[in-house]
């Protein structure tokens, strides 16, 4: 059945909007708080879609001007969006909008935003906390700490200065990663080949090729969309290239790096690897990273995981807003990016 939550009207003219929520009720994170339901009801009506029931599901998207998506949401395609006849805008509080979106909603001049950008913000705090823990050796030095240990594992840890840190993708994660590291006294190499030199330049950084990077790097971290281009982009070469002692950090997607050689890799004990992304998530019990000390898991939490998801219904709310007001949608997606986008 549909939930209404607040009923306020909200009217220009004789237009009165209705708001649809469409993700499942029972997701894991948060994604509106009672306030943010209190900003929509002054955009209009609001109610929860129940997706467990599609006939009700499609009687409310008959209704609505405006939807808010999120994980869960089935994909929009022409069958569901026969019966969208007034939706406008579709505002994802969530990350990547491929799985979600089709022609069928740019076809039907329905505009749509993700909010891939304050979704960035935390993958991109979370990678710098990586990035100063595995130079700090912080894992290995608890380990060695709870066994009696001390001096041995402390000698290796080194400080977020006076290193280069390589960055693979300047997209929205990339870039706030990047805005991050500007406080530290580091030098910042990107390779994105879709980002000017003067783009990267106003960020503190400088643009280079790949190789180059994983060359000349103390520290990479991925934050690349998954594309044809970039499955295996760090191959057992590129693996092979990188200084010994550096450090990989992966929050974006595990076939980014071929992950059977990363393993040949780490076994050697020349590189460190901080992974939020695994090829199969949980890993299997006897999955050869469970038990490499020079590799760190943290099972996909570099996005919004608990209280985070508030950060991306904020956004949402904040788009339908801007779009009610006849401003651009900051985190606006238009057709022509979905070839390059996560």
């Amino acid at each position: 059945m549909h939930i209404f939550y607040i009923t306020k009207e909200w009217r220009t003219g004789s237009l009165k909007w209705t708001i649809a929520l469409c993700y499942p009720p029972n997701l894991q994170r948060p994604i509106l708080h009672e306030w943010h339901l209190e900003r929509l009801a002054d955009l209009g009506r609001v109610l929860h879609t129940e997706w467990s029931d599609p006939e009700q599901a499609r009687r409310a998207l008959y209704e609505a001007d405006a939807a808010i998506t999120s994980w869960g949401t089935p994909r929009l395609d022409e069958e569901w969006l026969c019966h969208c006849p007034r939706l406008k805008v579709v505002a994802h509080a969530a990350g990547t909008v491929k799985g979600l979106v089709s022609a069928a909603l740019w076809e039907r001049g329905i505009r749509v935003s993700s909010a891939n950008g304050p979704l960035g913000e935390g993958v991109a705090e979370t990678a710098l906390g990586m990035t100063i823990a595995s130079l700090k050796n912080m894992w290995r030095i608890d380990r060695a700490a709870r066994a009696g240990g001390w001096t041995e594992e402390r000698r290796l840890a080194r400080e977020l200065y006076q290193i280069t840190v390589g960055v693979i993708g300047a997209g929205k994660a990339g870039t706030h990663y990047m805005k991050l590291l500007r406080p530290f006294r580091v030098k910042v190499l990107v390779y994105d080949p879709f980002v000017s030199r003067q783009r990267l330049a106003e960020l503190g950084a400088t643009r280079t090729e790949l190789d180059e990077l994983i060359r000349q790097s103390d520290v990479v971290s991925i934050h690349a969309p998954l594309l044809p281009s970039t499955r295996n982009m760090l191959d057992r070469g590129r693996l092979m290239a990188m200084k010994d002692d550096a450090i990989i950090i992966n929050t974006a997607r595990a076939p980014i790096i071929d992950e059977e050689a990363l393993i040949e890799q780490l076994s050697l004990g020349r590189l460190f690897a901080c992974l939020d992304v695994t090829s199969s998530e949980p890993l299997a019990a006897d999955h050869p990273l469970r038990s490499l000390p020079n590799c760190a898991l943290t099972c996909h939490i570099a996005g919004a995981v608990s209280n985070g998801g508030y950060r991306l219904g904020q956004f949402a709310v904040e788009e339908l807003e801007r779009f009610k007001r006849g401003m651009k949608m900051e985190g606006e997606v238009e057709r022509e990016q979905m070839e390059i986008l996560a």
